[in-house]
């Protein structure tokens, strides 16, 4: 049943499909290319769209943002509406811990002074002693890059008004 002839014929004919099929996605690949070469080849975009980005981008660097000034400027009441983000761990009242503890009189507090809570993990009196408003700051936009090892799971606000507002909001909570 198996001879000669018929191995080579399995053999040629598994050699011409591997053969078809290497063809096939030569010619897609040529055909549908959406990429350049990496290294900024633009002569295979289909359209190139100017930003002007290009033209002044070494002269316009981001301005270092004054945080003094933002908080100066705060919304009190725009805090309140971002401070509901917090609301599912923290509370404002004073002894009324949750996942995490009470944020009653925060501002210019220990950092760990909430003696009723006890899931602390050490990692951020390890960075602060006290919850000053820089501190805060730095805390809200990235809780785990602040202080590494810390059990908040909150991935922060990364706009520094929207910090602002919150930390105003904590120092004047009834407005």
């Amino acid at each position: 049943m198996f001879d000669t002839m018929t191995i080579t014929k399995v053999t040629g004919a598994l050699c011409g499909s591997l053969l078809i099929f290497l063809l096939g996605v030569w010619a897609a690949e040529s055909l549908f290319h959406v990429g350049g070469s990496g290294h900024g080849d633009e002569a295979h975009q289909a359209y190139i769209i100017p930003t002007g980005d290009d033209e002044g981008s070494s002269e316009e660097e981001a301005a270092p943002v004054d945080f003094a000034e933002l908080l100066a400027n705060a919304d009190v009441a725009k805090g309140a509406k971002l401070f509901k983000k917090c609301q599912a761990c923290h509370k404002l009242e004073d002894g009324a811990n949750a996942t995490g503890p009470s944020l009653y009189q925060v501002v210019n507090r220990p950092v760990d002074a909430v003696s009723s809570f006890s899931g602390y993990s050490g990692a951020l009196s390890a960075v602060v002693d006290v919850w000053t408003p820089e501190n805060l700051d730095g805390y809200l936009e990235n809780p785990k890059g602040f202080a590494p090892g810390n059990k908040m799971a909150f991935a922060g606000f990364k706009k520094p008004q929207e910090r602002a507002d919150i930390i105003a909001f904590l120092e004047n909570p009834d407005g």
